[in-house]
C-alpha cells in the first residue's frame, strides 16, 4: 500500500525551502543509493560516444576501401559483353558452324528474400526445374548465381514479365550445326560456355573464340544502370574457320559409309577423302555418329573420331609399302617372280599362308593376288632398318600433325627386336598398328609420283612442299600394280568405277582384343583416282563386318567405288577411261588373312 505525504509533512517543507534549506533535504526526495554509481555510468557512457567517433574517424578518414566495397556489392555491377564465336565454313563457304543469340538467366539471391511465392513458383516452372531445386540455387550464393543458360528468346520475355527484382538477363550465344550429323566428327562441338570440346571447334579454340569484353556499371534498388563508372572494354570477336571439307563430297562419303555399316551389320566404320594436289582433307565421316545439335543422348561410341583415333592392324593395304622399297632399291622389278606354292610358309615355328596356293607370281602379280607368302619372301630380303625407315618416313608410328586433336601415333616396334616371322608378317600388315588417317596419308607417295605432303583440315592457297620417299618411277610402278587389284583378276573388282581408271589395295586383318587375335575382323581399302593423273585418295575401314564376307574387297571396296564415282563427278574431273561397264567374276581370288 502507498502512503500519501501528510499535510503537514508538506507544509514542513515548504516553510523549509523558504528559510534556504535544500529541496533534497526532505526526507522523501533523499537518494538511497551512492553517488559513485552515477558517475561510473556517466563514464562508461562518455567512453562510448568516443569509441564511435574514433571507429568513423578511422572508416571515413583513414580506411575507405571497406566501405566502397560493400557499396559495390549492392550497388556496382560487371557487366560481361561477349565476343562473338567465329563461323566455320566448308571450302565454298557454306555455313557448317554459327553463333545464335540467346540469353543467359541469373539473379541476385539477396534481392529475392521477399519475392512472392507465387512468381517464384511460376519462375520455376518457366525455367524448367523444381520449386526445391530453384530453392537450392538461390541458397548456393547470396550475391550472384546462374539460374539457365542459353535460354531462348520467348522463355526469357515470359520471365522478364514476372517482374522480379534481382533477376538479370545476360546475352551470349549457342552454338548451332546445319550440317548436324553428317559433319559432327569434323566440326565437333562447344560447351554451354562456346569453348570448343571437340574437332576443328577445339582444335582452333583459340582463332574462334574472340575476347569478352565488360562494362561496370552502377544500378538502383529495381535494377536499373543509373550511372557507368569504368570505361568500357569492347569485345572482339573470333575469326571465321574456313575448313579444306567439300560438303558435297562429305555428304557423298557419309551416306555411302553409313549404308555400309547398316548393310554388313559392322560394328563401327570410317572413310577419309584427301586431295593428293595440296593434302587437304576434303571429307573425313565415321558410324555411329551424333547430332551435335542435342547432345542429350550423347555415348562414348557415338563421339569417337575413329578416322583419326582407333587404330587397327592394315592387313595387305600395306604391301606397297614393303614393295616399293623392294623396287627402289632395286632388289626386285615388276617382273621378279617368287614361288609361293605350295601356299604356306613356315617361318622358325611359325606357319603363315595364302588363301588360295597361287604358284609362282611375279612381284606385280603379288600386289594383285595379294599373296602374303610372296610379299614375306620380298620382305625377308630386305633389311630390317631400311624396312623401319620406310614405315616411319610415312608416317606409321608418328604422331601425326594434322592441326586436328585426338589423333594418334599407332605402333611400329623398334627395328632391332624384330625376330624374321615379324619382319614377314608386318610386310604384309600383322603386328603394326595404324589409324585410317595414317594409312591415306601414306598413300600420298604412290598418287603424288613419290613425295609426300602434310594433311590440312583448313583450306589452303598453295599447295605445300613435298618431301621425297620414292623414285618417281616406283611410283609410277606401283599405281600400275594397284590397278590391277581392281581388275577382273585382282581381289577387289568391286572396286571398279565406270568411266575411270582406279586403283588401290585391300585390307582384311584379325582384331587384336585382350592381346590376342580374335575372328573378328577390319576391311579396309585405301586407293586412288584417276590413275592416269590422281586427283584423290579415299580410304574406307569397315570394323567387324557380320553379314557374310568380311574381305576389304566385297566390303570396303563398293563404299571407295562409290564415293570416287560421284566424287570425281562433282570436282569436275574428266572421265580418263573408255570402259563404262564393270566386270566381276563369279569366282575372284580373296586376300590372305
Amino acid at each position: 500500500m502507498t502512503r500519501t505525504p501528510s499535510r503537514a509533512s508538506v507544509a514542513g517543507a515548504r516553510v523549509a525551502a523558504g528559510k534556504g534549506v535544500a529541496f533534497t533535504a526532505s526526507p522523501l526526495l533523499e537518494v538511497k543509493l551512492p553517488s559513485w554509481r552515477s558517475r561510473v555510468v556517466l563514464f562508461m557512457l562518455f567512453v562510448a560516444f568516443l569509441a564511435l567517433a574514433l571507429r568513423a574517424l578511422w572508416l571515413q578518414g583513414m580506411t575507405t576501401d571497406f566501405l566502397q566495397k560493400q557499396g559495390a556489392s549492392r550497388y556496382a555491377r560487371t557487366l560481361e559483353l561477349p565476343a562473338t564465336r567465329g563461323k566455320i565454313t566448308d571450302r565454298n563457304g557454306q555455313v557448317l558452324a554459327s553463333s545464335v543469340p540467346v540469353k543467359a538467366i541469373w539473379a541476385i539471391p539477396d534481392d529475392l528474400v521477399d519475392a512472392p511465392k507465387e512468381k517464384l513458383h511460376a519462375l520455376a516452372g518457366l525455367l524448367g526445374m523444381s520449386d526445391k531445386d530453384l530453392a537450392k540455387k538461390l541458397s548456393s550464393d547470396r550475391s550472384f548465381v546462374y539460374l539457365k543458360r542459353q535460354v531462348e528468346q520467348d522463355v526469357t520475355d515470359s520471365v522478364l514479365k514476372l517482374g522480379l527484382s534481382g533477376i538479370e538477363t545476360r546475352k551470349e550465344y549457342k552454338r548451332f550445326y546445319p550440317e548436324g550429323e553428317v559433319m559432327a566428327h569434323v566440326v565437333g562441338f562447344t560447351n554451354v560456355e562456346d569453348a570448343g570440346q571437340d574437332g576443328m571447334e577445339l582444335g582452333s579454340q583459340a582463332t574462334l573464340a574472340g575476347t569478352t569484353g565488360s562494362r561496370r556499371v552502377i544500378k538502383d534498388r529495381l535494377g536499373r544502370i543509373v550511372e557507368d563508372i569504368r570505361a568500357v572494354r569492347e569485345p572482339h570477336d573470333g575469326k571465321d574457320l574456313v575448313l579444306s571439307i567439300d560438303s558435297k563430297i562429305q555428304y557423298i562419303a557419309f551416306t555411302q559409309l553409313k549404308e555400309a555399316v547398316e548393310k554388313n551389320k559392322a560394328k563401327a566404320g570410317g572413310i577419309i577423302v584427301i586431295d593428293t594436289r595440296t593434302g587437304e582433307v576434303l571429307a573425313l565421316a565415321n558410324m555411329p555418329t551424333y547430332n551435335p545439335n542435342d547432345r542429350s543422348v550423347l555415348t562414348g561410341a557415338q563421339l569417337r573420331n575413329r578416322v583419326l583415333t582407333d587404330t587397327f592392324e592394315p592387313g595387305s593395304t600395306l604391301k606397297p609399302f614393303t614393295v616399293s622399297l623392294a623396287l627402289d632399291t632395286n632388289r626386285v622389278t615388276p617382273a621378279t617372280v617368287f614361288d609361293t606354292s605350295p601356299g604356306k610358309m613356315t617361318i622358325g615355328t611359325a606357319t603363315i599362308g595364302d588363301s588360295h596356293a597361287h604358284g609362282v607370281l611375279s612381284v606385280a602379280q603379288i600386289i594383285e593376288k595379294s599373296s602374303n607368302i610372296g610379299t614375306a619372301k620380298i620382305a625377308l630380303g630386305l633389311p630390317r632398318q631400311e624396312m623401319w625407315e620406310m614405315f616411319t618416313a610415312v608416317g606409321l608410328g608418328q604422331q601425326p600433325k594434322f592441326g586436328f586433336p585426338g589423333a594418334v601415333a599407332g605402333r611400329v616396334r623398334p627395328y632391332k627386336s624384330w625376330r624374321p616371322i615379324e619382319q614377314a608378317t608386318m610386310s604384309y600388315g600383322h603386328g603394326i598398328s595404324v589409324s585410317l588417317i595414317q594409312l591415306a596419308h601414306a598413300y600420298l607417295i604412290f598418287a603424288r609420283n613419290g613425295d609426300l605432303i602434310p594433311l590440312s583440315f583448313q583450306k589452303l592457297t598453295n599447295a605445300p612442299v613435298g618431301q621425297r620417299v620414292i623414285s618417281s618411277n616406283t611410283a609410277l610402278q606401283m599405281r600400275r600394280m594397284l590397278e590391277t587389284v581392281v581388275s577382273p583378276t585382282g581381289t577387289a573388282p568391286q572396286a571398279q568405277v565406270p568411266g575411270y581408271r582406279v586403283g588401290g589395295k585391300t585390307g582384311t586383318a584379325y582384331k587384336v582384343v585382350g592381346g590376342k587375335y580374335v575372328r573378328k575382323y577390319v576391311a579396309s581399302f585405301a586407293g586412288i583416282a584417276p590413275m592416269s593423273d590422281p586427283r584423290i585418295i579415299v580410304a574406307v575401314m569397315i570394323d567387324e563386318p557380320s553379314n557374310g564376307s568380311h574381305f576389304g574387297g566385297t566390303v570396303a571396296g563398293p563404299v571407295f567405288a562409290n564415293v570416287v564415282a560421284s566424287a570425281l563427278r562433282a570436282l569436275n574431273v574428266a572421265p580418263d577411261s573408255s570402259v563404262t561397264n564393270i566386270i566381276i567374276p563369279k569366282d575372284g581370288y580373296e586376300e590372305g588373312v
